[in-house]
């Protein structure tokens, strides 16, 4: 059994301080309390966290989706004007047609199935930039690829400090992307091993010493046609083909499909450290903070290594590197929760400098660089520019709720708190339905549409709400209408709870979509704590939580592994792709909700008295 020791006021939650009693026998799951449920799950997710990295080859994806490149100043070297070439084939299954970008020092050539598709002469710098989702690369050109092998061919020129080429499709918006991807490879060349093609999607001849006048526009070996076994020469040295410098990137441990591992750096992540504190406080077993402690520190002690392969080695998709120069709140104030918790938490700690000086960065770029609407509320640029989606309420309200009562200065903290009440009320015009009391999943700003109405998304949307009450002082003047729009949302949402399991399925109001548990577990968590905080009557709403409990326990193996967790997803208009998205087990995504859920629901059932082992329908 749990015994209730004493209350405690937790910032962005209640925490009151419970001390499980672990004497007795055993029980099965069915048989536990939500926090000791819970509690069975986090000391399966600390004995799966290794927090360390193991090195891997650089992955070779030959699908052309994504920016790819050759370094090579790597490969040859700098300090000297040079030329070198690179080989690959698009491989194509229809005759199509396409833009392609490029970013490169000095000057590049461009030979296509042998016609010249780009040249740009002259000194110049590198120039790349991060997006939310993709790499701004600098010029672009129109190519047109028939069916089959289509031979690409690049001469990159540097004057001795940089040399390197970035290459793409456009798509900075996802929807320009091309419906499918042609392969770029070297695996159809001739005389070219798969054991070869699996290492690099290029060959490199080089470097042919310049010497004369700037542009070199002498016609080297390579450019008279491709053959294996032959050398090319620049006069003073002897050139043949090879393949790039192959370089070792730091990864995680055993990461897992759809979401990687606990100790990735993103939202989901993130908040499952900022639950596990909450948890600590809940149980006082201190292992669950620790966790939350390595987790931050972890971050914070990797990210000079982390920023070292992203911007020297070019690893703009390698572990962790959304640390660096991601616009997006996915990868800045959602994973930053658990280190502003810390700040509140424990005002002494050796390295607290540092997790100010990082929250510090954070807010800076919350409240003046984020993408936002003219309504003041939080947007992106995907999938299409200005849209606005729900899941954005948790990435950024909870934390200048946290920032304002983190902030010394008595402006600032009501300006962080007065934002993120207008920011709740601002997204609810966007996405809030008044005829259903839902959100759809995100809308769009250059046109409108009807986005599915999807479990987990309501879910982000109703825990922000509710973080944001939490601290609204009762005077003040937005408080009212947000917890009318919370109250008319709690009531549509207890309409649609599956009756019989007691979840909430996967598109809210499509009973034949699958039952799943991060909605059901975040939805239920906040009609708990509106019961408990006096918001909601608790003779009309507890049979809701102790349905919703009922389905999340059953979801939950005695070794704590959690099934029935839908995988990340895009916003979609087609219903379908929340219908058909996977399922998956022990997902991040699904465990945050689930540890804040058991901790605010093990609170009512015991202000309650509810009897959960008997008296659940």
């Amino acid at each position: 059994m749990i015994t209730i020791l004493k209350p405690i006021i937790a910032c962005g939650l209640f925490s009151v301080l419970f001390q499980p009693s672990f004497a007795q026998k055993p029980r099965s799951i069915e048989n536990k309390s939500p926090l000791e449920i819970v509690v069975t799950v986090a000391n399966r997710i600390i004995r799966e966290t290794p927090f360390k990295f193991q090195l891997v080859l650089e992955p070779n994806h030959t699908a052309f989706d994504f920016v790819q490149y050759v370094d090579f100043g790597k490969t040859f070297g700098l300090g000297i004007p040079a030329v070198a070439y690179a080989l690959s084939e698009f491989d194509s299954k229809v005759d199509t047609a396409f833009v392609i970008q490029v970013s490169h020092n000095d000057a590049l050539k461009i030979w296509l199935n042998d016609e010249v598709v780009y040249q740009k002469e002259g000194a110049r710098p590198l120039k790349i930039a991060a997006l939310e989702r993709d790499i701004a690369l600098e010029n672009e050109f129109p190519v047109k690829l028939k069916k089959g092998q289509n031979r690409i061919l690049l001469k990159s020129e540097t004057r001795g400090k940089e040399w390197t080429f970035y290459i793409q499709p456009k798509g900075a918006l996802i929807e320009e992307r091309i419906p499918w991807s042609p392969k770029l490879s070297i695996a159809k060349l001739p005389g070219i091993t798969a054991e070869i093609a699996r290492l690099s999607n290029w060959l490199v001849a080089g470097p042919f010493m310049i010497s004369g006048q700037y542009p070199s526009d002498t016609a080297y070996g390579p450019e008279k046609g491709f053959e294996i076994g032959k050398l090319y020469t620049d006069g003073v040295k002897d050139i043949t083909w090879t393949i790039p410098k192959i370089q070792v990137f730091a990864d995680v441990i055993n990461p897992k499909p759809y979401w990687g591992t606990y100790y990735n750096w993103n939202y989901h992540a993130g908040g499952l450290a900022w639950a596990m504190s909450n948890l600590a406080e809940a149980t006082g077993i201190k292992k669950y903070d620790d966790y939350s402690r390595r987790w931050t520190d972890f971050m914070l002690e990797k990210k000079p290594f982390i920023g070292y392969q992203v911007n020297k080695m070019n690893g703009f998709q390698s572990t962790h590197h959304q640390l660096f120069n991601t616009p997006l709140l996915d990868f800045t104030a959602a994973p930053a929760m658990p280190f502003i918790y810390r700040l509140a938490r424990h005002k002494n700690f050796d390295n607290r400098k540092q997790y100010e000086a990082f929250v510090n960065d954070v807010k800076d770029y919350v409240v003046n660089h984020q993408i936002r609407l003219p309504e003041g509320n939080f947007t992106r640029e995907t999938p299409e520019k200005y849209t606005t989606w729900v899941d954005d309420m948790f990435m950024g309200i909870p934390f200048l709720v946290q920032a304002s009562l983190e902030a010394d200065d008595p402006k600032e903290k009501t300006a962080l708190l007065n934002d993120a009440a207008s920011q709740v009320l601002a997204f609810n015009k966007q996405l809030f339905n008044p005829a259903a009391n839902l959100y759809q999943h995100a809308q769009y700003s250059r046109r409108k549409a009807r986005l599915p109405y999807w479990s987990r998304a309501n879910g982000w949307g109703i825990w922000a709400s509710t973080e944001v009450l939490l601290r609204l002082p009762e005077n003040h003047p937005m408080r009212k209408q947000i917890m009318d729009y919370y109250q008319r949302h709690v009531n549509a949402l207890v309409k649609l709870q599956d009756q019989k399991s007691g979840c909430w399925h996967n598109v809210l109001d499509r009973p034949d979509s699958y039952e799943e548990l991060s909605g059901t577990a975040i939805i239920g968590m906040n009609i708990a704590r509106g019961i408990n905080q006096g918001w909601l009557s608790g003779q009309k709403y507890l049979p809701s939580v102790r349905k919703a409990w009922k389905y999340i326990a059953s979801c939950i193996e005695p070794d704590g592994t959690v099934n029935n967790i839908c995988v990340g997803t895009m916003s979609s208009e087609n219903v379908s792709d929340y219908m058909n998205r996977p399922k998956t087990d022990n997902d991040s995504h699904g465990l945050i909700g689930l540890v804040f859920a058991g901790i605010e629901i093990e609170r009512l059932f015991k202000q309650t008295k509810t009897d959960i082992f008997n008296t659940i329908p």
